[in-house]
């Protein structure tokens, strides 16, 4: 890959990155939940998930997922329901503070957040069809491939961490903010709401 086409891809990591997502509600929940030192480990696992779908498609099941319509259906309809238990979820948590949760024994390692991180993007039809379209752009399929894709994976690897770490940080300072439980039930309420908004949106997405 030379230096320019890698470049223009770092440009439109930045851009992948920083657009809304369900990874940005889930590093501003995670930040508002746990705080940033420990919200932060769901964006390893957000990485993780993006690296396993990159290894689809290098492996060539990616196009398998989106060219089968049962393959497509089965990995869209696990993604939709992943999202729709993380609504819920968010819906019933207890509207409590990080100050109150930090000793409490339901408080969530950084195993299972990192888990929950990969689970999100693993399962995303959307990171599928965006490796398959926005990926073979960039790739010289004259030159070896294993070192081009170990340059997006890092790439993207580093927007990631940069700008999740903004979102998570955002999310941590303003729960430092808001420490009675009626402001923490408005923001678990409104951030349910939104995972259950993008799994609505995934649920219209079709193959094309």
């Amino acid at each position: 890959m030379d230096f320019s086409v890698w470049l223009a891809f770092f440009a439109a990591s930045w851009a992948i990155s920083v657009s809304p997502g369900a990874g940005a509600v889930a590093a501003m929940t995670a930040g508002m939940q746990h705080g940033f030192a420990r919200g932060y480990f769901l964006t390893f696992g957000l990485i993780l998930g993006l690296w396993s779908q990159l290894l689809l498609v290098g492996a060539g099941l990616g196009a398998v997922i989106v060219a089968s319509s049962t393959a497509f259906a089965v990995v869209k309809w696990l993604g939709v329901a992943y999202l729709l238990w993380l609504g819920i979820a968010q819906w019933r948590a207890p509207a409590v503070g990080l100050h109150a949760q930090s000793g409490a024994p339901a408080f969530a390692s950084r195993r299972s957040i990192v888990a929950r991180g990969w689970a999100l993007n693993t399962v995303n039809p959307k990171g599928t069809l965006f490796m398959l379209a926005v990926v073979p752009q960039f790739l010289d399929t004259a030159r070896a491939l294993v070192p081009q894709y170990l340059a997006i994976a890092g790439t993207l690897a580093f927007t990631d961490l940069v700008v999740n770490a903004g979102y998570t940080a955002f999310a941590a300072r303003l729960l430092a903010n808001l420490r009675s439980p009626r402001h923490m039930r408005w923001l678990n309420r409104l951030f349910g709401s939104l995972f259950v908004a993008l799994a609505t949106l995934l649920a219209t997405l079709r193959r094309g």
